[in-house]
């Protein structure tokens, strides 16, 4: 089994841990209807993702 030979130094392990932040998430305005969405993520309003018809969108 392996075992540290010394101990982890508090400013190694924090500048292991840097990078384990949560970041927000980015969205983008839609170009056809301004509503924000992820990018990459079709428009649930519409149904579009890149400028096709992708999903049927219920009518309430």
């Amino acid at each position: 089994m392996a075992v540290p030979k010394r101990k982890t130094s508090p400013s190694r392990r924090g500048m292991r841990r840097s990078h384990h932040a949560l970041v927000s998430n980015t969205y983008v305005e839609d170009k056809d209807t301004g509503e924000l969405r992820r990018p990459h993520h079709l428009d649930l309003k519409t149904g579009m993702y890149r400028g096709r018809q992708v999903m049927t969108v219920k009518e309430e």
